[in-house]
C-alpha cells in the first residue's frame, strides 16, 4: 500500500499552545515511517499556519523570525472534493501557488480554538478526514457546563454546580451579584474555567470574595467559570477510551489502564528527595508496556489497586459518557472522589489528553497498545469517518435545484 501523508496539526491560540507543541513532537516521531510522510503544520499564538520540515524539531520553538523565514505560510484549501491540500499564502508573479497534499488531519491540539471543535469544523467543510472527536463532541466535552448538562439523564454520576459568566464589561464580579448566581449553594468550592483543561485557572475558594478575587485571573483566558463543591479526601483517576485505538477493527469500546495522579504532598516528598540530591533518578524504559517505570511514575501510579467495585464503575461511566457522544478518537475522561466515603463523579473529559494518553494504553495489563498503534488505529478511523461522511460533489436533490446545472 502507498505511504499516506498525514498532517500534524498543532500550536493555535490556546493558553495550551507550548503543550500542544510537545504532543505533537511526541506525536510526529511515533508515526510509522514506513507506512506514513509527515507534514507538520504550525498554528503560531497569532493564529498564522506554517509549515517546513523545521517544525519537527524541538530546537525550533517557539521559532524565532530567522527561523520563520526558513517557513512557508499556509491556508487550507477549503475545496471539498479531491485530496486534501494546504495551499501556500506567497506565490511569485509568473509562479503557481506551492501546495502541499496530505491525507489525513492529525489535530494535536489541547484547550481553545482547536480542541473544541473549531479546526474540527473547518475540517469537515473542507471535507478533510481528521483524527479524534468530531465537532459536537469535541465541543461539548470542552465545555464543562454542557458535559454536565449532557450527562444529567444517564447513569454517570455528576458534582452539583452553579455557572457564573464573564460580565459584558470588565472581569469583576461582586460578592452581592455572586450571592444572586449562588443562592443556598454552600461552600467551600472549587472554582475553575469551564474551557480549559491543564488545571489552568483551578483555585478552592470558602467565601464569596475570595470566589471575586479568582474569577478576573479566568476571565482572562475563559467566558465562564464553573462552581462545584470542594471534594474533601479528594482522590483522582483518569482513563482513556477509544475504538479503534483499542482494537484492529474498530470493534467495541475499549478502555485503557486507570492512572492515579499522584497528591501534591507525594509530588513534594519527590521533589525533596530528588532533586536536592538526595537519591538517584531512574530512566524510563522504552520497553513495551513499561511506561509505568522511571520520571512517568513518579508523577501517577498507573493500574493502582482499588476499593471492591470502583474500577468497573470508573470504566462503565467512561463509557457511557463516550457513548452518549458518540465517541471518536481517544478522549482521556477525569474522575474525582472522596476516599473516606467512597463516592466518586465524573470531572471532566479530554477530548484530545497531552501525549495523547499514550502511556496509559501501554499500560494496559496483557495487552499493552503501543504508541504508533494508537495512532495508526485512530488514523483507520478517520479514514472510515470520512468515508461514512461522504455527500456528492453536487449535494442537492435533483427535484430542490432552483438553477441549471451547465456543464
Amino acid at each position: 500500500m502507498a505511504k499516506r501523508t498525514v498532517s500534524v496539526f498543532f500550536g493555535g491560540r490556546s493558553p495550551e499552545h507550548d503543550v500542544s507543541i510537545v504532543t505533537a513532537l511526541q506525536v510526529m516521531s511515533a508515526l510509522d515511517a514506513d507506512s506514513y510522510d509527515v507534514l507538520p503544520v504550525y498554528l503560531a499564538t497569532n493564529g498564522s499556519w506554517w509549515t517546513g520540515d523545521i517544525l519537527r524539531e524541538r530546537s525550533t520553538y517557539l521559532p524565532s523570525a530567522a527561523e520563520f523565514d526558513k517557513l512557508t505560510q499556509v491556508t487550507l484549501d477549503m475545496t471539498a472534493s479531491g485530496r486534501p491540500g494546504l495551499v501556500a499564502q506567497q506565490s511569485g508573479l509568473f509562479r503557481k501557488a506551492q501546495r502541499f497534499d496530505f491525507d489525513v488531519a492529525l489535530p494535536s491540539f489541547h484547550g481553545l480554538i482547536g480542541e473544541d471543535g473549531q479546526i474540527q469544523g473547518t475540517f469537515e467543510a473542507a471535507g478533510v478526514p481528521y483524527t479524534g472527536m468530531r465537532t459536537m463532541a469535541s465541543a461539548i466535552l470542552m465545555d464543562k457546563v454542557a458535559t454536565k448538562r449532557m450527562l444529567a439523564g444517564t447513569d454517570v454520576d455528576i458534582l452539583p454546580y452553579r455557572e457564573i459568566r464573564r460580565p459584558n464589561e470588565g472581569l469583576m464580579v461582586t460578592p452581592g451579584e455572586l450571592e444572586e448566581i449562588l443562592g443556598d449553594f454552600p461552600g467551600p468550592w472549587c472554582v475553575k474555567p469551564s474551557h480549559l483543561g491543564s488545571s489552568i485557572g483551578v483555585a478552592r475558594a470558602e467565601t464569596l470574595q475570595e470566589i471575586s478575587d479568582v474569577l478576573p485571573a479566568i476571565f482572562k483566558f475563559d467566558t465562564s467559570a464553573i462552581l462545584e463543591p470542594f471534594v474533601e479526601n479528594m482522590i483522582e483517576y483518569n482513563v482513556a477510551v477509544s475504538k479503534y485505538g483499542a482494537s484492529k477493527d474498530g470493534g467495541d469500546v475499549g478502555t485503557s489502564a486507570i492512572e492515579r495522579p499522584k497528591r501534591s504532598s507525594e509530588l513534594l516528598d519527590f521533589k525533596e528527595k530528588y532533586l536536592s540530591g538526595g537519591g538517584s533518578k531512574k530512566t524510563g524504559s522504552k520497553t513495551p508496556g513499561q511506561s509505568s517505570e522511571g520520571m512517568l511514575s513518579l508523577t501517577r501510579e498507573l493500574n493502582p489497586q482499588l476499593p471492591q467495585g470502583l474500577e468497573n464503575k470508573i470504566r462503565e461511566m467512561a463509557v457511557t459518557a463516550f457513548d452518549t457522544v458518540g465517541g471518536t478518537g481517544a478522549p482521556r475522561i477525569d474522575f474525582i472522589g472522596n476516599e473516606v466515603t467512597g463516592e466518586i463523579w465524573l470531572n471532566e473529559v479530554n477530548p484530545c489528553p497531552g501525549s495523547f494518553g499514550y502511556f496509559l494504553w501501554e499500560a494496559m495489563t496483557g495487552s499493552s497498545v503501543l504508541f504508533t498503534d494508537l495512532l495508526d488505529g485512530l488514523i483507520r478511523e478517520a479514514l472510515d469517518e470520512a468515508a461514512r461522511a461522504r455527500i456528492p460533489a453536487d449535494p442537492t436533490p435533483t427535484d430542490a435545484r432552483l438553477f441549471s446545472r451547465r456543464g
